[in-house]
């Protein structure tokens, strides 16, 4: 009989950025990994891993980002889990920081209740390349919270 563990191999570590807010009303990114993974069967099904959150209301909005699209200083509408589906697209915190991403990269948008300081309040972010970026949103109702990689 094959052991279950073994087969699955190790517990798994899934990175993801955060964009969060500072105790300065400053948004800013941090790398952080999604490790609270239980082996577990669904089913009939072999064991798999599993990271389940909180239970919580959620929304999910699709959208899709033109070419050349940028969206100026702004915050995320609710903290919500970022999915990119397709094409490529940056995020710019307020403290400068940038990342791209492209599809299969995901991230928390944390960033309400951010402080305007020189102009800038939340993030700005924009399309990269010559293709639209398709984008799945999950908007969780619950309040954001002002620390990096608490979901972890």
């Amino acid at each position: 009989m094959i052991d279950q563990s073994d087969k699955a191999g190790p517990k798994p570590s899934v990175p993801y950025w955060h964009l969060y807010v500072d105790a300065n009303g400053v948004s800013h990114q941090w790398r952080c990994a999604l490790t609270d993974y239980e082996l577990k069967a669904v089913g009939a099904a072999d064991p798999q891993w599993s990271d389940k959150m909180d239970r919580s209301e959620a929304t999910v909005v699709f959208t899709v980002q033109p070419v050349g699209w940028v969206g100026d200083w702004h915050e995320n509408p609710a903290p919500q889990w970022i999915i990119v589906l397709s094409g490529r697209w940056w995020i710019e915190s307020m403290d400068g920081a940038r990342i791209e991403q492209g599809p299969g990269d995901f991230s928390f948008g944390e960033d309400q209740g951010c402080t305007e300081t020189d102009g800038k309040k939340g993030h700005r972010s924009g399309t990269i390349g010559d293709e639209p970026c398709c984008l799945m949103t999950v908007q969780l109702h619950v309040d954001p919270k002002r620390r990096p990689c608490h979901l972890t």
